[in-house]
């Protein structure tokens, strides 16, 4: 039987408990879980398709991907998407647990992540018994490690550092990763919600990856900028021989996108009216709880793009390393529930994740308790 750790998020149960008994009631920032209606063209495509009795494909409707090349071609500045090198997937998490054991990963094989990141990176290679290394810097990494690297992980804009890796970076890794024989797959989930940055690069950008996608895959799931996590639509594109391989092994496995949501999904990357709505939401709930974060003597970093605000109020522990349950308590006795920055690394210790998935009216509530 496959052994994990206990799920991390369960040892939050006391400090929700805590905030619960805020007269005011909880103000959950912990879990970036979109709380906006999923917008009303999307809900409509979804009911238009929902009379699908035979079995869907599982590369995906020809007209999906034809739109997520296009969506590629028109947001993410990657021109000349072929269809056929897009696979849909349900949601972009099962796709990050499950890639190092669809691509062949195993034992002596190592997977590389950021040193603070989403931990579904680690369980992946895990799950499939590979290795994981936590670096920011794989070119530093001695030639005996890097012959055994068969997977890197890039996240941009990361989670939950909201940090966004320029091209050079990039291109620098697809190098590196195309010189020891090693697929890069970069997470994009956040790359339509930018703050503080001009652009947002692809790994399948021209000036990233060259006149190829070669062993380049990028993820992305449409429930941050849509509203919607609850249809599990994401999709993974790049490099046509790694799709492929891809397609056949889900086939065997059953692991198949839905035929209505495959359509919503196309609707979704089809309209960006409801994209920039929803981007100046969560735009003015970043403009009111930045500000009150800090006010009470937290130190925002990174943060430029993104769903949440990685911070630290400095908090230490009597050995002198930075403290995480110190601020999620300290934060939970005001009624606010946040996640804890140990969730996503050693590196993370000292810090927590603050998210802006939470309606106005308790963002409007978070701000107005911090300055207390």
């Amino acid at each position: 039987m496959l052994t994990l750790p206990e799920y991390p998020w369960d040892a939050m149960t006391p400090y929700r408990e805590l905030a619960a008994a805020h007269p005011g009631g909880t103000v959950d920032l912990s879990i970036g879980t979109p709380v906006d209606p999923t917008p009303q063209v999307i809900q409509d495509a979804l009911a238009a398709a929902s009379d699908a009795p035979g079995y869907p494909t599982t590369h995906g409707r020809p007209q999906l991907r034809e739109a997520v090349a296009d969506w590629f071609a028109l947001r993410r500045g990657v021109p000349n998407l072929d269809p056929e090198a897009v696979l849909p997937t349900i949601g972009s998490k099962e796709l990050v647990a499950w890639l190092p054991t669809l691509l062949g990963l195993g034992a002596g094989d190592i997977v590389l992540r950021p040193r603070i990141a989403y931990p579904t990176y680690d369980m992946g290679a895990v799950i499939a018994g590979a290795e994981r290394v936590a670096t920011d810097d794989p070119f530093s990494l001695d030639e005996s490690v890097l012959a055994r690297v068969k997977l890197i992980w890039l996240n941009s804009p990361g989670n939950p550092t909201g940090k966004v890796d320029d091209v050079a970076y990039m291109a620098r890794v697809v190098e590196l990763a195309r010189r020891i024989g090693a697929v890069v797959a970069s997470d994009e989930c956040y790359a339509e919600l930018p703050w503080e940055v001009e652009e947002v690069p692809s790994i399948l950008d021209p000036r990233v990856a060259g006149e190829s996608h070669q062993g380049l895959l990028a993820v992305y799931s449409v429930s941050k900028q849509s509203n919607l996590a609850g249809y599990r639509a994401a999709f993974a594109a790049g490099c046509p021989e790694l799709i492929k391989g891809l397609v056949n092994t889900r086939k065997h496995a059953g692991m198949i996108m839905p035929a209505p949501v495959q359509e919503a999904l196309r609707v979704a990357l089809s309209d960006d009216d409801h994209v920039r709505s929803q981007r100046e939401l969560y735009r003015r709930r970043r403009a009111l709880l930045k500000p009150a974060l800090e006010a009470a003597g937290f130190t925002v970093e990174h943060s430029v793009a993104g769903l949440y605000l990685w911070c630290t109020d400095g908090s230490v522990t009597e050995d002198g390393r930075g403290d995480t349950w110190a601020q999620v308590q300290r934060m939970a006795e005001r009624g606010i529930v946040v996640g804890p920055g140990v969730f996503y690394g050693e590196a993370g210790e000292g810090y927590v994740r603050v998210a802006l998935t939470a309606s106005d009216e308790r963002i409007a509530a978070a701000a107005e308790r911090l300055a207390v």
